[in-house]
């Protein structure tokens, strides 16, 4: 989704990744320069993230938890970037537009109804730019059941 966008995330600074399954991503910010916090609710997910990041030598900059973010965003400072990916729980938008930095970018894609069944976990039409479009949209996009936006406050 983001490949010819690669050059407007941030390459120092702080990041935040939610539902950071195996931690490629979390990774790849890191090898970038970003220190790094990546949580998901699979401590299956964040034992393979903390040996991907261990392989990768970023350990030291990569911190794992395990969190349920049913209980809302974990705490912490404001962020350069917040890369969420196929997880979507509109009851965050609020936190995750408040932990964003000035001039920092939001990446989120999600499950959508676009072009697929509608279903619980799946963006309605629309969602995406309706919950974040407060920011300046890079890009976004609905399409064959995912939606996608990336943004710069």
């Amino acid at each position: 989704m983001f490949a010819d966008h690669v050059d407007q995330f941030p390459s120092a600074g702080y990041a935040l990744e939610l539902a950071c399954g195996s931690g490629s991503v979390a990774v790849w910010l890191a090898r970038r320069g970003s220190h790094v916090t990546a949580v998901d609710v699979s401590p299956v997910a964040i034992a393979a993230a903390v040996r991907l990041a261990e392989a990768a030598g970023v350990a030291d900059r990569c911190r794992f938890s395990v969190v349920d973010l049913d209980d809302g965003l974990p705490e912490g400072p404001p962020v350069n970037v917040l890369v969420c990916q196929r997880f979507r729980d509109g009851r965050l938008d609020r936190d995750v537009l408040a932990r964003i930095a000035p001039g920092g970018v939001l990446a989120v894609t999600a499950l959508s109804e676009v072009g697929a069944e509608p279903g619980r976990f799946r963006a309605a039409a629309g969602e995406l730019t309706r919950a974040f479009g407060s920011l300046d949209v890079i890009t976004a996009g609905e399409a064959d059941g995912l939606a996608w936006l990336l943004a710069r406050r």
